[in-house]
């Protein structure tokens, strides 16, 4: 024991004196370590695919209640403006104009904003499942820091997040421009076209632009949330002095463990010494094994085991047996027997009945003798 104890104290000493004062950050996070940094609102998701989903699911909805809408629009258009001169511009007619314009906007706008509030929901929640902490939320002065914030500033995540942006300008200038020169042709046209023809054209070129952004975004979503995982998985990382120190907070320490188990032995010898006094009958081998035995005939169906023990604490409960003229019987075959097939407080197998029976009757012969 005193060497083990030696050892983890040198090996202490060399991750202080070689690796700082917590050592290279090699190991994999544990369950503890990711559950208090999940409590404290360290989670990893991806902004990125959070908007491409938003925008795809936006877009699909949008085009697709596209021809409800504009039979809205046409109905109030036909309704408020077109056949203005039915009736009076009163405050009554201004009032029942601004409710439809509300009632109107939210026909118009309700499924766009439901699908992309539920998208929202869904995408975060898949990421992220579901944490509240407030801790994120709380101030802190660090954050004031200017050395610190420059740091942030030019620091490895600033330029990939700059080197997202510039790809995403790039590649949505790039699709605007391809989708425009694509129907290019079609513009001129516009002036010929009644209004609802041409909010209709206008709809599907939009709807080929933020649909072929939305899969591109999508893309960079995808492979933004597995650099996310990867910088997550990287921050959480361990050493080996805190995967201990995790197991001693845990765990327990094991010299406390240790110790506690020295000080449960010590009662538990202690509770079965007290017992040998009141046994019957001390059974050895007579020197490397004693088993003390007590039998009460009408309290217990058989024999109970009360002491048991080894070399010194065999010798021990021998010691104490003669100084409380306890009969010491040798029987080096049942000592072992006894031994190795109970513990204390167990009445002995039935197998034995027979043997343990001769050796009482010899006690219970010898007490009489001597009264």
């Amino acid at each position: 024991m005193q060497e083990e104890l030696i050892k983890n104290r040198i090996f202490d000493l060399q991750l202080f004196a070689g690796e700082g004062d917590t050592g290279e950050k090699t190991e994999q996070a544990t369950p503890r370590r990711r559950e208090e940094a999940r409590k404290k609102g360290q989670v990893f998701k991806s902004a990125d695919l959070n908007s491409a989903v938003i925008l795809l699911v936006g877009t699909v909805v949008l085009y697709v209640s596209m021809t409800y809408m504009i039979e809205n629009i046409e109905n109030f258009t036909s309704l408020y403006i077109l056949d203005r001169t039915l009736h009076d511009f009163s405050n009554e007619y201004i009032y029942a104009m601004f409710i439809e314009t509300l009632l109107l906007m939210g026909k118009v706008l309700l499924p766009v904003l439901l699908a992309t509030f539920i998208a929202a929901l869904l995408i975060t929640y898949l990421q992220v499942g579901f944490t509240f902490s407030s801790e994120a939320l709380s101030p802190k002065l660090e954050r004031l820091n200017p050395i610190e914030g420059f740091k942030r500033v030019f620091s490895k995540r600033a330029l990939v997040e700059l080197t997202k942006a510039l790809f995403k300008v790039i590649v949505t200038g790039y699709i605007v421009y391809s989708v425009l020169k694509k129907y290019f042709y079609i513009f001129p046209r516009f002036v010929d076209m009644e209004l609802a023809f041409s909010i209709k054209v206008l709809s599907v070129i939009i709807f080929e632009m933020a649909f072929k952004v939305g899969l591109v975004f999508l893309i960079i979503g995808i492979v933004d949330y597995i650099y996310q995982w990867y910088e997550y998985e990287k921050s959480l990382k361990m050493s080996k002095y805190d995967v201990k120190q995790e197991y001693k907070q845990s765990e327990g320490d094991p010299l406390i463990k240790s110790k506690q188990r020295q000080i449960q032995r010590e009662f538990a010898m202690r509770r079965m010494m007290a017992e040998v006094p009141q046994a019957d009958v001390v059974i050895t081998n007579p020197t490397h094994f004693a088993v003390a035995l007590k039998y009460t005939y009408k309290e217990m169906e058989a024999p109970v085991v009360v002491a048991r023990g080894q070399d010194f604490v065999a010798l021990k409960i021998k010691e104490i047996a003669r100084e409380n003229e306890v009969v010491i019987v040798e029987n080096p075959l049942l000592a072992r027997t006894l031994y190795y097939n109970t513990d204390i407080g167990d009445m002995i197998p039935e197998e034995l009945y027979q043997a343990v029976a001769e050796v009482l009757a010899f006690v219970y012969k010898q007490k009489k003798q001597v009264m």
